[in-house]
């Protein structure tokens, strides 16, 4: 097969990195792809957003299926335009994007199936929103309506910063995806990822995870894209996570169905835990970056014929086979992320450490330059290892860390600390 994926990051490394270990795969093409994605697959000068660009490079290479990686491709309706040109295609239509594109959305849908999620109020005026903060007092959690790349979610734990964050949002912080927000109730408990493929109608759980959100070590500072992640997520057990099947996905699939949207693709459930019982957080629509490292490390071959299975219709004929191991990634990040940091530092040490099924060095922002690798984003790379434990798995990934030459980096240092 001719194979193409759209992205850039971690996470478009890591799936072409599982692609590529499959024997149906005859080429590669990562676009626009990094300087990691570069040592395994071909790389493409093509805008993921461009709908048309997109289709024509299908056609012109002869691509038989399309994954797609991030949000905004979806959210512009690329598989759309892939599907009505007949080509396979993983990922779903704009419309069913908005389970993520849209909170506002999302909470209705959870109120028409019954999915339980946090309490909320929808606003598209600042002042009301404020007289509903102060009705209902802090801690209390602001969200951005529409897609503002992982940052658009503030959780208030004063009124003072909810209201401030009222402002940034109609004060065009975060564009239009600012225009409308979502307030929510405060959700205690912890916090996991639960991944399951579906094909609009028949659902197949792939796995769990754990993200740490937060820059610092205890998780404290302000969030970010996602410093590591671990799979699975012991705190998501086999009873949560059959509960919320039953009480979430399967009710959000059936009902994006029943309004003539079925929903193809990756659910990415976002679940608060607390007394046995999962409540939904957030939809994303597509895989999550840094969990896709880790799942995907652990999934290898397997991937692609999953993935498959989604986009043909054939779920229900399929199954996971995963192996009894764990694995853990660190996300090393250029200093000063999430805030202002620099771009173009060069990063050393990265040929002492070896590509394996055991340990693989995901690029998420890079690039190359006179021969060398270069820092190109805020989340640079990704170390991921898997073993028998989550503590061998975790000792693994930091001593490949210590092989690395880069001062400009950092990483967190306790990654699966809430596991271990």
């Amino acid at each position: 097969m001719n194979i193409l994926i759209l992205g850039s990051g971690g996470r478009e490394h890591a799936l072409a990195w599982a692609v590529k270990q499959n024997p149906k795969t005859d080429r590669l093409i990562v676009a626009p792809g990094n300087a990691g994605i570069a040592m395994l697959a071909e790389c493409a000068d093509l805008d993921p957003l461009n709908t048309a660009e997109v289709v024509g490079f299908c056609e012109d290479n002869a691509i038989d299926f399309v994954i797609i990686g991030p949000e905004a491709p979806l959210a512009a309706g690329v598989a759309d335009a892939t599907r009505a040109a007949g080509i396979l295609t993983f990922g779903p239509s704009a419309q069913a994007a908005q389970l993520e594109a849209s909170k506002g959305f999302t909470k209705a849908i959870c109120d028409a199936c019954g999915a339980p999620t946090a309490a909320y109020a929808r606003f598209d005026a600042a002042e009301p929103a404020k007289a509903y903060i102060r009705k209902m007092g802090a801690p209390i959690v602001v969200k951005a309506d529409g897609l503002a790349a992982g940052k658009g979610v503030i959780v208030a734990m004063t009124e003072a910063e909810a209201l401030a964050a009222i402002d940034d949002m109609f004060g065009g912080e975060f564009g239009a995806a600012g225009a409308e927000v979502v307030i929510e109730e405060f959700m205690t408990g912890e916090e996991a990822s639960f991944f399951v493929l579906t094909d609009g109608v028949n659902a197949l759980p792939i796995g769990t995870a754990q993200d740490h959100k937060r820059v610092g070590d205890g998780d404290t500072g302000p969030n970010t894209g996602g410093m590591g992640a671990y799979s699975p997520a012991p705190v998501l057990t086999d009873a949560i996570a059959d509960r919320a099947m039953r009480e979430i996905i399967l009710p959000t699939i059936a009902e994006m169905a029943r309004r003539g949207t079925p929903y193809q693709g990756v659910l990415y459930a976002g679940l608060m835990i607390k007394d046995g019982q999962g409540r939904l957080v957030e939809y994303n629509a597509r895989f999550g970056d840094p969990e896709t490292q880790v799942l995907m490390l652990r999934l290898g071959a397997q991937a692609l014929d999953l993935l498959l299975a989604c986009a043909e219709g054939r779920l229900d004929r399929t199954q996971v086979n995963w192996a009894q191991d764990h694995a853990l990634t660190v996300v090393m990040a250029a200093k000063g992320y999430p805030a202002t940091y620099q771009k173009g530092s060069v990063i050393k040490g990265l040929d002492h450490i070896a590509a394996t099924s055991q340990q693989m060095v995901f690029h998420a922002g890079t690039a190359e330059k006179d021969g060398q690798i270069c820092a190109n984003g805020g989340r640079v790379l990704n170390i991921t290892a898997r073993a028998a434990t989550l503590a061998e798995a975790r000792a693994r990934a930091y001593a490949m860390i210590d092989q690395l030459d880069w001062p400009e980096g950092f990483c967190r240092s306790d990654i699966g600390w809430r596991a271990l």
